[in-house]
């Protein structure tokens, strides 16, 4: 007697490949019903319109020309950040220390600016405190690097560790060069001769920070896509062993690789004080080493893509601090919603990946027949 072999009501499988206007679809597709499945938990629990909501945030990033700038500085920096995470991901070395990377580009930025007042010409020492910041954020990412270049060791527990022991060095200094004495902060550096600082383009102390991140976004993605270091470090990613084989270094991409990304975190952390905060905070970096992880990941590590996933990051981020404030929310509101859209967002990708396919009924196997 046969026996029939039940089959499942869903089985998944694999894509092999998907057009981008697909790819795309269904991105946009899963930010549609994040949209409404947000502006069905806005009206049921704090019975506000939806839509008022949604233009609150909208308002929040882009309702006037001093919101979009500050929206612009985020980007810029959170973008900064994602793309020099990015080689190291693609290589599938798990580089977490973005944020002590960029912690140690302030530092040198700061201990230039405070000790060289007075003492050299105002673009000597810009050009110092830049050069003291690319090397501190190139010998933090180094350190790690080698260690795993040569030891094995495991990159994404030190890396970690490495920002935890940025930020207590930092708060360290803070102590020392706190100022009035006793406030636990140093204030403005050099408020009245503005010794160190950048100069402002158009009068905007953001306009420069933007251009840059623009500008190593472009270098980043013609790094990756058009270079021997990026067909290199991608050979390393996908297999060591391979890249040994056809003869890749493996330890010296990996160190060149993590140098690279320092030596953009740290010249962050230059932008950060000598161009737009002008102070030293333990907060500065504001977890965007973390944050610059997922937009990374969301980009698929394509730099041009990291600009969109960047900006919705910094969007949702504005947009819940301001309905917060305008309909007497609490602050965590926002994250709520933004949770909710980067759930839908990233369970897009599942769909990009993978197909799934539905028991087909007996009676339309009949048919078929």
């Amino acid at each position: 007697m046969d026996k029939k072999t039940k089959e499942p009501l869903i089985h998944i499988t694999k894509r092999k490949m998907i057009p981008k206007k697909q790819e795309w679809a269904i991105r946009l597709g899963g930010i549609l019903a994040a949209l409404i499945f947000c502006a069905i938990i806005t009206t049921i629990t704090t019975h506000l319109n939806p839509l008022a909501v949604y233009a609150k945030m909208w308002e929040g990033s882009f309702g006037s020309p001093r919101k979009f700038w500050a929206l612009l500085k985020e980007l810029s920096s959170l973008l900064l950040i994602a793309v020099a995470l990015a080689p190291a991901f693609k290589m599938k070395f798990w580089n977490l220390g973005g944020g002590g990377q960029v912690m140690a580009g302030v530092l040198a930025t700061t201990t230039v600016m405070i000790t060289a007042t007075d003492k050299l010409p105002n673009g000597v020492i810009i050009l110092l405190s830049l050069i003291a910041a690319l090397a501190a954020g190139a010998l933090w990412a180094f350190i790690p690097a080698f260690c795993r270049a040569k030891w094995n060791t495991n990159e994404t527990l030190f890396t970690l560790m490495m920002n935890y022991i940025a930020t207590q060095i930092v708060a360290y200094f803070i102590i020392i060069w706190e100022h009035p004495k006793g406030s636990g902060k140093i204030g403005i550096i050099n408020q009245t001769s503005h010794t160190g600082w950048l100069p402002t383009i158009g009068g905007n102390p953001y306009a420069l920070i933007f251009i840059v991140s623009i500008i190593v976004t472009i270098f980043m993605y013609i790094y990756l896509k058009y270079t021997k270091h990026g067909y290199e470090l991608s050979v390393v990613g996908e297999s060591e062993n391979t890249a040994r084989y056809v003869g890749i270094n493996v330890g010296k991409v990996i160190v060149r690789t993590l140098v690279l990304c320092g030596l953009i975190c740290g010249l962050t952390g230059w932008l950060l004080v000598a161009g737009t905060d002008h102070t030293m905070t333990t907060t500065i970096e504001g977890g965007k080493g973390f944050l610059g992880v997922m937009v990374a990941w969301l980009a698929h590590f394509n730099p041009i893509g990291m600009i969109l996933s960047g900006l919705l990051m910094v969007f949702m981020a504005k947009g819940g601090s301001e309905i917060s404030m305008a309909f007497g929310l609490n602050r965590s509101y926002g994250d709520i919603l933004t949770g909710i859209i980067l759930f839908f967002v990233i369970g897009s990708e599942f769909f990009i990946n993978y197909q799934i396919h539905f028991r087909k009924s007996h009676r339309k196997e009949a048919a078929d027949v």
